[in-house]
């Protein structure tokens, strides 16, 4: 197995290009960080490209041990994509302050919607969840875990939302991009067209805004819907407004004008789960 002691080798400087949108989007790769994420990949047959790890910090908790014997004795990863590094070098490549011992580099195109559906259980997922110009990563990530969670049917982007495989969104994700489908950079002709798939006719698309007076929890979330979320600090674009059939509100008490995108994603989606199991 290789071994790399600098940050300034050319294989770990061509990485740090990856902490970047574009040299993402060049490249077609990204990063996860994290023994949890790893672990997740194998179990989901999903081989990364490349694993730089350190040997002394997987070593120092029993998953790292077992995570470490899994690598180089029952992974289908080859030894010469399996790469040891020294401190400094897994330093450089994590984003997070305390480095967790491994980096894996993975190809985009593995995570297809089409690839992470034809993974999943057969099953009813009512809710389909658009993110209209999502722009800050720490929700954009918070979003896709809770999607995941509360078991929503795909994700949907718009062009202009943060990079789905920016690191401070996969950590936040925590491996949803493993397991839920999310299309990106999705035209509004094209998330037009899959309501319609998704919804079977009956177009339920629902937004959440201040002044409505029809109450989230009122709605019948146990048929198929669509749910879109705005923009931060704009809300939401004339084509979500376009696209909509009913806009929800979620009641607000004490003066507090809105809620954090992702605290009102969850809401919504966990009332679907909430009317699904009792049913």
């Amino acid at each position: 197995m290789t071994l790399i002691t600098s940050p300034a080798n050319p294989r770990i400087s061509r990485l740090h290009d990856l902490h970047t949108t574009r040299g993402r989007k060049k490249s077609g790769l990204f990063l996860m960080e994290g023994p949890h994420l790893l672990e997740a990949l194998l179990d989901a047959e999903i081989v990364p490209l490349e694993v730089y790890y350190l040997p002394a910090l997987l070593e120092r908790t029993a998953k790292g041990r077992s995570l470490l014997a899994r690598l180089i004795h029952a992974s289908s990863l080859p030894d010469e994509r399996l790469i040891e590094v020294s401190e400094r070098v897994i330093k450089s490549l994590g984003e997070v302050q305390t480095s967790q011992g491994v980096v894996s580099v993975l190809a985009m195109d593995a995570f297809q919607p089409e690839l992470i559906r034809a993974r999943r259980r057969a099953t009813l997922r009512p809710a389909l969840l658009i993110l209209d110009a999502l722009a800050d990563p720490g929700n954009m990530g918070t979003i896709l875990r809770t999607a995941l969670a509360a078991d929503v049917d795909e994700v949907l982007l718009t062009p202009n939302c943060v990079d789905s495989y920016n690191p401070k969104v996969v950590r936040a994700a925590a491996g949803a991009h493993i397991a839920l489908p999310i299309a990106i950079d999705l035209p509004w002709d094209a998330i037009s067209e899959r309501i319609d798939s998704h919804c079977a006719g009956e177009q339920r698309v629902f937004i959440a805004e201040a002044g409505s007076t029809h109450l989230y929890y009122e709605q019948d979330l146990r048929r198929p819907f669509a749910l879109i979320i705005g923009n931060e600090a704009h809300g939401l674009s004339p084509e979500a407004h376009q696209l909509a059939t009913l806009s929800i509100v979620i009641p607000l008490a004490n003066g507090v004008e809105s809620l954090n995108a992702a605290m009102a994603a969850g809401i919504v989606l966990y009332e679907a789960v909430r009317q699904i199991r009792s049913s």
